[in-house]
């Protein structure tokens, strides 16, 4: 097998038209394609095999929400203020990048420029500490001295973990620029990534495309616990298209602004965050690479259980374990080399604002490392911001088989003072104080008590107000509770299908031995755009009732097909298909216009089998359904041995 070539694939799916950069007649828009007939396909075929793997066989609850979203409801999310990315300016041409991509590139560019250093006899083995020789497309090889070299892959392994002033003190140490023209960066600011627009003809009413689907699922919980007749646990899922507004998008479908989301949210027990199918997934072995393992500067993942990993809190509980062994089935039933997928815990800087824990599955590909699918514990957060901002409940109600005695610390405001005080300001003062934690009212009372009975209050919009014991209460009461009320924590897994769908495409395209130019994509027959391509041996009149009558049986089974009559020889015809990933050919000749047979060829192999074509059929509806291998095939029936001409 070749080695890969990264430019003969792109080349190979323009040609093929799995997707293409929108509006190019217009020049493009960066971060923009569009999918041509295969694309469409193949991401019909993964979102099929995830509805399948998840919705129905988790029993999940799905749901199709708006795209657009007013301003309140991200602002509640957190995502007008966090949602956001660090990005830097080339001060003379004014190019703009993300910044911790712009440092990785970088950085991996001279650690590639130190491996071809050391291969080659031409260079001088002086190091240069900062290696900052480049020419356009790459580096020229310039020897890192260990400490350099040391430094570099300890920057790469916690580039998540950096914020923007850390991302900057970076670029000026190691003398990074403008890779194409070598211009000096700015310093990084930061860019928030949704899209903004408006809602109505007067424009008042500001609003967003959604960044994800979540939002929409969190607000429907109230109508989805009732659907599920109040049972706990139970998740929601959710396919549809999020937008971002990347700051430099350059790596095809791995970094987009507009794209497919596949979103779970499992809703669970804070108390009991226990899965009830654990045991059927507690021996799967998964990559890990945890947060103890990159704070060292490493990169190697350690391979274990996943009982063993949440065990031993590698993993924080059961059900973010469960999903994250059942995205790794997911993946590698797609067919993902299971040797190029790890899973990456988040660092405690990269911690989303809203997660406990977190893991990213992480596909490898000519890009390197690539976050396809994201795993969170969103803890309660979501639901309760949602809940304190419209006052709508988001709980649980759960009786009690005995009842529950209990002290908690508790406001009381006194309306008569407290509304005339602060007038047209109460009500969102009001909601602020309420809205406070246990450990929140207990520091206010401290406050008020060594301040002389008052203390200041500072509200999230900025404002702020000073409060007194004259008019408020916290206090320690005790309550006896029948029917137990609580905000469900929420397990999160986010696909990101165009970077699953690309990925894919990657680990199974390979070349011939001996012969680059006949390429292969190599899906599984589940995923495949069109599971069998049909080939009448030539244009012959003869064949037409053959193809006829056997496409529309494979019509009728479901099975996607390819004809291709054209005036190509067979073994063109044949190489065209397997560049499309075609797992099966039936070909019909001279010999079947006679005795009803055709011949059965198998993409990856080139062998093939010829039996009469009702038989021939029924093992294609086996094949393409996985109910049979095509060596089980081979073992019953006798190959067939035909020269495949160009």
């Amino acid at each position: 097998m070749a080695e890969f070539n990264r430019a003969s694939l792109e080349e190979l799916l323009k040609k093929r038209f799995f997707f293409a950069p929108s509006f190019s007649a217009y020049g493009g828009v960066a971060g923009l394609y569009d999918y041509g007939p295969p694309g469409c396909a193949l991401q019909a075929n993964i979102l099929d095999l995830w509805r399948k793997h998840f919705v129905l066989e988790e029993d999940m609850l799905e749901v199709d929400c708006t795209i657009m979203t007013p301003h309140d409801v991200l602002e509640t999310s957190g995502h007008v203020e966090k949602f956001t990315d660090w990005m830097v300016r080339d001060s003379q041409s004014g190019e703009i990048f993300r910044a911790d991509h712009l440092i990785e590139n970088v950085l991996e560019t001279r650690l590639e420029g130190d491996k071809k250093a050391k291969s080659t006899d031409t260079l001088s083995a002086t190091a240069s500490k900062n290696n900052t020789k480049t020419k356009k497309g790459g580096a020229v090889p310039v020897l890192l001295d260990s400490a350099t070299k040391a430094e570099y892959e300890e920057i790469l392994a916690k580039i998540d973990n950096y914020t923007g002033p850390e991302l900057g003190e970076i670029i000026k140490k190691h003398n990074i620029k403008n890779p194409e023209t070598g211009g000096d960066l700015t310093d990084p600011v930061e860019f928030n990534l949704m899209f903004e627009s408006s809602i109505g003809p007067t424009g008042s009413l500001k609003g967003y495309l959604r960044p994800e689907t979540a939002q929409g699922q969190f607000l429907n919980f109230k109508k989805l616990l009732e659907f599920n007749n109040d049972k706990m646990p139970f998740a929601s899922a959710s396919i549809g298209r999020s937008f971002r507004n990347e700051i430099s998008p350059r790596s095809g479908l791995l970094r987009v602004r507009e794209f497919v989301m596949a979103e779970i949210e499992h809703f669970v027990d804070p108390l009991s965050k226990d899965h009830p199918r654990f045991d059927e997934v507690k021996d799967i072995k998964l990559r890990l690479l945890d947060s103890s393992i990159q704070s060292e500067g490493k990169t190697e993942p350690k391979e274990l259980t996943i009982g063993k990993a949440v065990e031993e809190k590698i993993v924080d509980n059961q059900t973010l374990g469960y999903f994250l062994a059942r995205i790794q089935l997911f993946l590698t039933k797609l067919g993902i080399n299971p040797q190029r997928l790890r899973f990456r815990q988040h660092m405690s800087n990269e911690m989303a604002h809203y997660a406990c824990d977190c893991w990213d599955a992480e596909i490898q590909s000519s890009y390197g490392w690539i976050e396809c699918v994201g795993c969170a514990d969103r803890s309660a957060f979501d639901l309760t911001v949602h809940s304190n901002r419209t006052g709508e409940k988001l709980v649980v109600r759960e009786s009690l088989p005995e009842p529950r005695v209990y002290e908690k610390t508790v406001l009381d405001i006194n309306k008569r003072i407290f509304g005339p005080r602060f007038r047209q300001n109460a009500k969102t003062l009001e909601s602020y104080l309420l809205g406070l934690s246990e450990a929140e009212l207990e520091k206010l009372k401290s406050d008020i008590e060594s301040n002389g009975g008052k203390a200041t209050v500072n509200l999230p919009n900025g404002n702020s107000y000073e409060v007194g014991s004259d008019f408020l209460t916290i206090g320690r009461q005790t309550f006896t509770e029948h029917v137990r009320e609580y905000i469900p924590n929420v397990i999160e897994p986010s696909f990101g299908i165009g970077r699953i769908l690309y990925s894919l495409i990657e680990h199974v395209y390979w070349t011939r031995e001996g012969d680059e130019q006949r390429a292969v994509l190599s899906f599984p027959p589940r995923v495949a755009p069109f599971k069998c391509l049909l080939v009448p041996l030539s244009n012959n009149a003869a064949f037409a009732p053959l193809v006829r009558d056997i496409s529309s049986r494979l019509r009728k089974l479901n099975i996607p097909i390819k004809v291709d009559d054209s005036s190509n020889s067979i073994g063109r015809r044949y190489s065209r298909n397997d560049e499309l990933g075609t797992p099966f050919a039936i070909t019909i000749d001279f010999q079947s216009t006679n005795d009803g047979t055709v011949t059965l060829r198998e993409r990856d192999s080139t062998k093939q089998i010829r039996e009469p074509v009702d038989v021939i059929l029924d093992i294609v509806k086996e094949l393409v359904e996985e109910n049979t291998t095509w060596k089980n095939v081979m073992e019953k029936y006798t190959t067939f041995v035909r020269q495949e001409l160009d």
